[in-house]
């Protein structure tokens, strides 16, 4: 595996977008998360996907919001921009714009609403693996997109692809995860997007997370990661099981409505999303405050 990919191989974190009480960009609160994952052992930031609430951000936003993390970053972590949509033409014109911003890879999301079929897929992925300037790692969540690419499309993306260098998989379809892993090229990284089924996907093969939970604990997060690649999954399920009820109450009314209420019970942001999200209900909030102070 080249150094280039390799530096891929661990956690990243999906970076969440603080609000100010007006639902203007706190970039006070954005550099000093930026700031307490890079010192506490990420190994790449993930700026604009699915946890920033990038649907509600407008264009100059995200300007604003890549121009604050990549700033504040200083080329200390490799990091990848989000960029995907259900327009192939808009996303190929969306990446001529991350150029400014030192980014090292692209993230791409499956198109959704379309809902269009796998050999549609596969030409998407392969016009925008042709026109990118960087190189980039597929996204699949149809829990959010509708939009299921199935492991025999990945596999062809990454034969015809050789600038597509892994997926973020977040089907939580095990049988077409486990044969993907059992597929795939070695030079093709194939990174867990769900935090609670990390550690036994890891023990299957799998190179890593894009965590959302890392947003509030990164250090108990990157720990588990980096010890289930050293193949240390004792010690790796300690944190597991540390971290199991935190990732429970994350995701239960959402995300990032779940990790916004953490990161704001913590004292480090405002709990404010922009609609049509909206902050976890009384009960979650209580529960996730307990926990906190726990």
């Amino acid at each position: 595996m080249n150094s280039e990919l390799q530096k891929f191989k661990g956690m990243g974190v999906a970076i969440v977008t603080p609000f100010k009480p007006d639902e203007s960009i706190d970039f006070q609160a954005l550099e000093s998360l930026v700031e307490n994952l890079i010192g506490n052992h990420v190994d790449y930031l993930v700026a604009l996907g699915t946890t920033s609430e990038y649907p509600t951000i407008p264009p100059q936003e995200k300007e604003e919001v890549l121009r604050c993390i990549s700033e504040t970053n200083a080329g200390r972590l490799p990091l990848i921009i989000g960029v995907g949509g259900p327009n192939t033409k808009a996303v190929l014109r969306r990446m001529e714009s991350v150029a400014p911003f030192k980014a090292d890879a692209i993230l791409s999301v499956t198109p959704y609403y379309n809902n269009p079929t796998q050999a549609g897929l596969l030409a998407h992925y392969q016009l925008i693996a042709q026109n990118s300037p960087l190189p980039i790692f597929l996204y699949n969540v149809p829990g959010r997109t509708s939009c299921n690419l199935k492991a025999e499309t990945t596999l062809r993306i990454a034969e015809t692809c050789p600038n597509v260098w892994g997926i973020k998989e977040a089907s939580g379809n095990m049988h077409q995860i486990l044969y993907l892993l059992n597929h795939k090229p070695d030079d093709f990284l194939v990174i867990s997007g769900d935090d609670l089924l990390t550690l036994p996907l890891m023990a299957a093969g799998m190179d890593g997370l894009i965590s959302v939970v890392a947003n509030a604990y990164p250090a108990e997060v990157a720990n588990m990661v980096h010890l289930a690649l050293s193949d240390q999954f004792i010690k790796a399920r300690i944190y597991h099981d540390r971290l199991f009820e935190i990732t429970k109450a994350c995701f239960k009314e959402g995300n990032p409505c779940g990790i916004k209420a953490f990161l704001a019970a913590q004292g480090r942001i405002h709990n404010v999303l922009r609609l049509p999200l909206v902050p976890v209900s009384e009960t979650l909030q209580k529960q996730i405050e307990a926990i906190v102070k726990k």
